[in-house]
């Protein structure tokens, strides 16, 4: 059987949703959408449905799946209904849902639900991606609760650059959102990942862990409160393969890498088939029997070498970490020119082996 694999650390999972509880003082959504971020959705609300407070997804369709598989708990569709045919599955599985559109606000007027419903009642702060204008929120939520068909209203936005530290774009967002909801009494939520862990100022009775359920930072630079959380994914396979080569070979597509020495090549079964990046370069770190070393070469469809030179000890069928506690996904992500979300929902074909239930 082919060694590349995935290990889930179920407990290391349910750590971070604590630690995000701790730090905001606040009730947290589980964020589990695109199939828990590449780490299987339905398993992972499975481990949470315990502790968690609710969980958030991007559609219906993920909200049925886990319905099917008997999760109970608050459902959050964060994009709300893409068609109004939708309300009434809303409405039968007690999904909450987004409101971040004038027409969607629509159909629930127009609709046959009776409700009553939860929504989240969104404002464009300065995102502008989705959300209502700040000129509209007022009277959009007294519409929402005249409907009849609405029974509570949790007011939300989004952050662009709460992932900048020193950025001012989030007071300013706080500061647009506070101005439009100004005399609404109603619960809040304006936290995702990287607002709960480096804007505790901003009020959230409401938090949005995403990327920090598993386990990775969603900051360039160090972070004292990201610095605790723990890795959920290990992606690893093995050496099926060792060369031996002088100085001045090369090695793999495109001769990317040329040996500057006499240099002992591990071939791993791992490629971009399976979601590791196509262009980390030579340099990028990966561990072998637990020692540090670096990948060379470009990475293939189902292979990647990597430098055994120094490392006597390691051959064939030595065990080597991708990414996970020791080689951080969000380094090799850096390498790559790219982020740990992208790393964690490309993975793919190589299976996912749980642990800690």
């Amino acid at each position: 059987m082919r060694p590349a694999r995935a290990l889930i650390d179920l407990q290391a999972l349910r750590h971070n949703y604590q630690l995000a509880r701790e730090v905001s003082g606040a009730r947290a959504l589980a964020v589990i959408k695109a199939d828990a971020y590449g780490h299987g959705a339905v398993r992972c609300a499975q481990a949470l449905q315990e502790q968690a407070d609710g969980f958030a997804v991007a559609c219906i369709e993920e909200a049925l799946q886990l319905r099917e598989a008997g999760i109970r708990g608050p459902i959050l569709l964060l994009e709300g209904f893409f068609e109004a045919d939708e309300l009434p599955l809303i409405e039968q599985h007690e999904l909450w849902c987004v409101v971040h559109s004038m027409w969607q606000l629509e159909a629930i007027e127009r609709s046959a639900v009776r409700g009553p419903l939860t929504v989240w009642l969104k404002m464009d702060s300065g995102m502008h991606r989705v959300g209502l204008h700040p000129a509209d929120y007022q009277a959009a939520y007294q519409r929402l609760l005249a409907s009849g068909k609405v029974a509570k209203i949790v007011l939300m936005s989004h952050f662009a650059r709460a992932d900048e530290l020193d950025c001012p774009r989030s007071d300013e967002q706080l500061a647009v959102f506070q101005q439009a909801r100004q005399g609404i009494v109603a619960e809040v939520s304006l936290r995702n990942s990287p607002a709960v862990l480096g804007w505790p100022s901003v009020p959230s009775d409401w938090v949005r862990p995403g990327i920090m359920l598993y386990g990775a930072t969603p900051f360039e630079q160090a972070q004292a409160v990201a610095a605790r959380l723990q890795p959920v994914m290990t992606l690893e396979s093995k050496i099926i393969s060792v060369r031996e080569l002088p100085a001045g070979e090369p090695v793999g597509y495109g001769a990317r890498f040329v040996s500057e020495r006499p240099t002992r090549v591990g071939v791993v079964a791992m490629g971009y088939a399976d979601g590791y990046p196509r262009h980390a370069p030579t340099g990028t770190p990966v561990a072998v029997d637990g020692q540090l070393t670096r990948l060379i070469g470009r990475v293939s469809m189902d292979m990647l070498t990597v430098d055994l030179t120094d490392l006597p000890q390691a051959g064939l069928g030595s065990r080597v970490e991708l990414w996970g506690k020791q080689v951080l996904a969000s380094d090799v992500a850096a390498q790559a020119g790219s982020i740990p979300y992208q790393l964690f929902c490309n993975l793919r074909r190589a299976p996912l082996l749980y642990l800690g239930a």
